[in-house]
């Protein structure tokens, strides 16, 4: 596999563990029952920053693909715990005596053994395989991440001053389009060759010939 092929497919790894802890975040994770009455508990009231976790860590993404080197190693490392965090909150939102306190706020009056909770186990855990895709991305990012292309690299031109685009418009053989498009944004003159800009030679005219 390429490198620009393992950092695309990591890019699909992180956005995918990134979707699923988003998409656990937004679900009702219990539901406790008092009597008649039913109140649904959030992933948002158990554990609010398994969401903002999930958007860090989709913005590491796009900050291994603008960094280089050390940086991208640091990235990776706080994607790392980004990963960690998630998996810690959707163990710890999975637990029904959270979910009765937060019921318990909702229904002052009501007694502490009259609550019953029914969970949702599916999007804790939902979380909680989001959250191990970010973990071990951001060790893959921290440990081979710097041999990954940059992001500007198809960008990037071999040389970088006017003179080089313009001697490769000029050199021998018919310059390409792309070559003479280059010299002209550097703000060369592709038309014109080394002949060309040689200072002309001083003829000699009647007033300097010999008489």
């Amino acid at each position: 596999m390429t490198a620009r092929r393992a950092l695309w497919t990591w890019v699909a790894v992180c956005v995918a563990g990134a979707a699923l802890v988003l998409l656990a975040a937004g679900r009702d994770w219990f539901t406790v029952t008092y009597g008649p009455r039913k109140v649904a508990v959030s992933a948002a009231e158990l554990v609010p920053a398994l969401g903002p976790a999930a958007w860090a860590a989709l913005a590491a993404v796009v900050a291994v693909l603008a960094t280089r080197g050390v940086w991208r190693r640091i990235v990776g490392a706080v994607m790392t715990l980004c990963g960690a965090g998630a998996i810690a909150w959707a163990w710890q939102g999975s637990r029904a005596g959270a979910a009765l306190e937060v019921a318990a706020r909702q229904i002052p009056l009501a007694e502490p053994g009259a609550l019953h909770s029914a969970p949702a186990a599916v999007w804790p855990l939902v979380a909680g395989a989001g959250g191990l895709l970010l973990a071990c991305a951001g060790v893959v990012a921290a440990v081979r991440g710097a041999g990954w292309p940059g992001m500007s690299d198809r960008y990037e031109r071999r040389g970088s001053g006017p003179a080089t685009a313009a001697g490769a418009a000029s050199t021998g053989g018919a310059p390409s389009e792309r070559a003479l498009w280059d010299a002209i944004d550097l703000g060369a003159d592709p038309t014109v060759g080394p002949e060309d800009t040689a200072a002309p030679e001083r003829t000699a005219g009647p007033e300097n010939g010999e008489r």
